[in-house]
Parts: structure tokens; C-alpha cells; sequence
């Protein structure tokens, strides 16, 4: 089936990173673009947890009135609000209102508070947790039609935080989620014991507190509790996660689906970022709640 979104894709995101997954095998070509299109501005949001500042930018579709489906969108390790601009621009031209925040300690270059050595997945679920609560406060924001998506460590943290409040979340979109983290970081230190301070892990330096709830901790048994239909992507050369856990991962959950890229690495380029952006709108527009936004 054609995913239709603009022509204007390539254009706004050549060169930035994105990705995508599928056991059936898709063939990127058959990608096409049309449709009715937004002018985009932006403006800074800013979200607050336990007193540290969290930064955030909207994008919003110019001249759109009304309560707008709603998209937030979480970075992955090392990453900013920049990481996920592009598709946050994308679906603001379709008609959506997309938020992009820097999780508090997710970065040395970002601009929220806290230190990378004291950030893990689960205070960044609460950074998110947190903006989930300032946006459904906000008067542009449709309730009924919010949406969760995220990259690496962000998507994991998206799912863990879908499960959390699968009433609030109509849809969750993963892309290439980091489901390896538990795995990965126990292996290094057997015991929380053997954890140091610091340590440099993947671009910046981590604290013992992004270890400390790990051990023992089973993501997979977590997630399951969303059951509304997730969209996962991710490539099959993926050399930082590799697609088995997102094999895994849709085991997981009562109902989900997985578009694979074939070829692609830890992110997507060029026309796999314009394919996977075309699935993104696609799950978008088909788990929209019309009814009850129309009767809002």
C-alpha cells in the first residue's frame, strides 16, 4: 500500500537522521507525496519536574484553528530536541502540533538542567511524564489524539511511559528503541556494586544512577500493558541495537507492527528518512480519534 504524504519531504530532511523496520519487506521507492500542507512555526515551551527546567520547541501549523493531534518526541542518548526536529517538522505541515524537549541530563550540549551522571531512563520517563501533563494543560491540544514517539533510549523511554498511561496515549511510534540498554549495561558491571561514578559510555559520561534500577529489570514485561497498536521501526543493520529486540519487542505488546529497512544503521538517511516518515503519517491518520475530536 502507498503511503501518501508531501513532496516536500526530501527537501526539509536530507542529511538527518531517522529509521525504520518491517519483517515484510518494503521497497522504499514505492513511497509517493502528496497532499495539503502547513507553513510551520515554532515557539519555546518549557516543561518543569521537581523543580529543574526542561526546554522544549512547538511546532505548530500555521493558520490551523481548533485542538490539534498532539506528538511528542523523545531523543536518544546524547541527543537534543535538534535530534527529532525534522520529522517534528514533517508532521507539523500535515496538521499536527509536535513538541521536541531536551531530557534533563541527556546531553553536555543540552538546555535543561541536570548532568548527564545523573540521568537514566527513568528520570527521563518522568521528564516526559512531566510534559505529558504541561501539554494536556495546553488549550491547542486535542486529549483524545495524543501521540508518543521516540528514538534509541527515547523510544524506550516512550514505550516504558505508554505503559504507564495507556489511557492518556492514543499511539506510540518507536523508532529503533534501545530495548538492548538493561542487557547491555549489566553485562558491563555484574553487580551494581561494580559500578563506578562515572563512566563514558556512547558519547558522554553516565552516573551510577542510570544502572542502579536495571539489574533484575525486565522492560519487556512492562510494556505489554499498552495495548493499543504500535508502530516500530528500525533497520536490519542496526549496529548499536540490533532489530532482534524489536522482534522482541513485538512479542511484547498485544498488538503491534514492524517495518523494516533493509540495510539501514542506527538511524535513517535521505529516502529512509522520507519512507519512514511516510509511515509514520500513515499510523497517524489511522489511529486518529475523528469522533471524538470532531465532537470537541
Amino acid at each position: 500500500m502507498k503511503v501518501c504524504v508531501l513532496s516536500l519531504f526530501l527537501f526539509l530532511t536530507m542529511g538527518i537522521q531517522a529509521c525504520s523496520t518491517d519483517d515484510r519487506e518494503q521497497d522504499i521507492a514505492d513511497v509517493s507525496y502528496t497532499g495539503q500542507t502547513y507553513a510551520v512555526r515554532t515557539l519555546e515551551l518549557p516543561s518543569e519536574r521537581d523543580g529543574m527546567h526542561i526546554y522544549g520547541i512547538l511546532y505548530l501549523p500555521e493558520g490551523r484553528a481548533g485542538k490539534l493531534p498532539t506528538v511528542i518526541f523523545s531523543h536518544g542518548l546524547a541527543g537534543t530536541n535538534a535530534s527529532v526536529a525534522a520529522y517534528a517538522r514533517v508532521l507539523a505541515t500535515q496538521g499536527y502540533a509536535c513538541y521536541c524537549f531536551d531530557f534533563c541530563g541527556g546531553a553536555p550540549s543540552n538546555r535543561s538542567d541536570g548532568e548527564t551522571t545523573e540521568m537514566s531512563i527513568f528520570t527521563e520517563q518522568a521528564d516526559l511524564e512531566a510534559i505529558i501533563e504541561n501539554l494536556l494543560g495546553q488549550e491547542f491540544v486535542d486529549a483524545e489524539n495524543l501521540f508518543l514517539m521516540g528514538t534509541s533510549q527515547g523510544g524506550m523511554v516512550s514505550a516504558l511511559t505508554a505503559a504507564a498511561h495507556p489511557e492518556t496515549i492514543r499511539g506510540l511510534v518507536l523508532l529503533y528503541p534501545a530495548f538492548c540498554i538493561p542487557e547491555d549495561m549489566t553485562a558491563l558491571f555484574p553487580s551494581y556494586s561494580d559500578v563506578p561514578e562515572t563512566y563514558y559510555f556512547r558519547w558522554l559520561n553516565i552516573g551510577r544512577p542510570y544502572f542502579e534500577h536495571l539489574y533484575g529489570f525486565d522492560p519487556y514485561a512492562v510494556i505489554g500493558s499498552y495495548k493499543k497498536e504500535v508502530l516500530i521501526l528500525h533497520g536490519d543493520n542496526d549496529s548499536i541495537v540490533p532489530i532482534s529486540y524489536s522482534r522482541r519487542v513485538v512479542e511484547a505488546y498485544p498488538s503491534a507492527r514492524l517495518e523494516t529497512f533493509r540495510g539501514a544503521d542506527h538511524g535513517f538517511y535521505g529516502n529512509n528518512f522520507e519512507a519512514a516518515a511516510g509511515f509514520i503519517l500513515e499510523y497517524m491518520s489511522e489511529h486518529l480519534n475523528h469522533v471524538k475530536s470532531r465532537n470537541r
